[in-house]
């Protein structure tokens, strides 16, 4: 490694054993005072409060680890990365300190910006509503961290904000692959640790160690690669990345109470102006706000189902992958959400003159796979000839991922209704009323 990067103090304090603190799985993070100083702002402490994945914990209790511990985790990994990359010349003539620095606070702020539940509240594309990328470009910019940043670091907050959601057409560094590509410090250190906290095995199961012993610059230089050594351990990855979304992100039960939340916050006439604060608060008290601003709507149910004393979610009363049922997932999948709701308004209509009993709009839910796409499974494995093959030339297992969309694969579409209604719906030509209301829908939309 280049004198240059092994005098950043972080990495420096990789190996020293002392001013640590432990996360697990059994992982040290090293300390400096300035990564002290940053972890102790409000705005970072505050990711203590806030559970990396949320509405998992439905169905796997154990998943309430929190977006403070990812951060520390992905924080240590950048580390990694660099002490790994740091012994190949390439990527030291590309890569001096002041690029260092700035990768080691980003790694450790990537998550500053996140709030309860964003992540299938951003999905539903509220109009109104700030992503996570533009609070953390506030908190960035307008907070202690800011001073922190200047003072301890040396780098301008907005440099770290760039950085961590550059604008569309700038240009981006290897760096940019390391902190948010196929194969980056974030996904590293979530798949291991969502594995662990909700007690599957899925996303532990590759060699990280290999896989980062193996990382080199890519063939154009601004993107992350592996050496051929690397491949298998690489291909493991997207593998158990896969599986991770196919059993843990999108288990039909944390599917269901996922979409309990967005139809009931989609159901609050002011939603756009209590997001607006929510956006500011804590897991705990966002819940109790949601609970008292529903409780007199029709949609309360569905809120009470998710956080009130008892657990009622949703039933799964059909579902439709992308192979079985191409053109029904096709017609939902990606559709924006109030496309979803008038699907559901007309689909109850229908089923209340099948069952002769009401079925409310509220008591049906459309699931499908949101707007935005996954990233793409697009990494290139350097081969000792020195030529680069994308992964999926080189793996079977990637190659069947690859060749259709990571979302199709994994993301199915379902409907979920009230459970006092399934087992009088099960009775129902479901594949044929959802086709209906997707027809009728078609046309009234045709015709305005």
């Amino acid at each position: 490694m280049s004198d240059d990067l092994r005098s950043l103090p972080e990495l420096a304090a990789l190996d020293r054993g002392r001013n640590l603190v432990r996360i697990p799985p059994e992982m040290d993070i090293p300390l400096t005072p300035r990564v002290v100083r940053l972890i102790e702002t409000a705005p970072f402490r505050r990711l203590q409060l806030i559970s990396q994945l949320g509405l998992v914990a439905q169905v796997y209790p154990g998943a309430t680890h929190s977006r403070y511990q990812h951060s520390l985790g992905v924080y240590r990994m950048a580390l990694l990365y660099l002490k790994s990359l740091g012994e190949e010349s390439e990527f030291r003539n590309r890569i001096g300190m002041d690029e260092a620095k700035l990768f080691v606070a980003a790694s450790l702020l990537h998550d500053i910006g996140h709030w309860p539940y964003c992540h299938p509240i951003e999905d539903l594309r509220l109009p109104g509503i700030p992503n996570h990328e533009s609070l953390a470009r506030d908190l960035l910019c307008n907070s202690e961290i800011a001073e922190v940043l200047l003072k301890d670091w040396g780098l301008e907050p907005t440099s770290v904000a760039d950085f961590l959601s550059p604008t569309a057409g700038a240009p981006l560094t290897i760096l940019h692959s390391m902190l948010s590509g196929p194969i980056d410090v974030d996904k590293l250190d979530y798949l291991d640790r969502d594995s662990l906290f909700a007690g599957v095995p899925y996303g532990r199961n590759f060699d990280r160690q290999r896989l980062i012993h193996s990382l080199c610059v890519g063939p154009n230089g601004s993107r992350l690669a592996v050496t051929d050594k690397g491949r298998t351990a690489a291909e493991m990855m997207v593998f158990a990345r896969y599986i991770m979304f196919s059993e843990v992100y999108w288990h039909h039960a944390v599917r269901s109470a996922t979409a309990m939340l967005q139809r009931a916050i989609v159901s609050l006439p002011n939603h756009a102006e209590l997001l607006q604060r929510w956006t500011q608060m804590t897991e705990a008290p966002m819940v109790d706000a949601l609970r008292t601003a529903i409780h007199t709507f029709p949609a309360a149910p569905l809120i009470e189902g998710l956080f009130g004393p008892k657990r009622r979610l949703y039933k799964r009363l059909s579902q439709y992958h992308f192979h079985q049922e191409p053109d029904l997932h096709k017609a939902l999948a990606r559709k924006p959400y109030s496309y979803l709701i008038h699907c559901t308004e007309i689909l109850a209509d229908r089923m209340s003159k099948g069952l002769h009993t009401k079925v409310l709009p509220t008591d049906l839910l459309i699931d499908a796979p949101p707007v935005k796409l996954e990233v793409q499974l697009s990494i290139d494995v350097k081969q000792p000839d020195g030529k680069y093959l994308p992964l999926a030339d080189v793996s079977p297992v990637v190659r069947a991922l690859a060749e259709q969309q990571f979302d199709d694969v994994v993301k199915k579409v379902r409907l979920f209704i009230a459970p006092h209604l399934r087992d009088q719906a099960t009775k129902l030509p479901i594949l044929e009323l959802v086709w209906s209301a997707i027809g009728e829908l078609e046309a009234s939309t045709q015709s305005t």
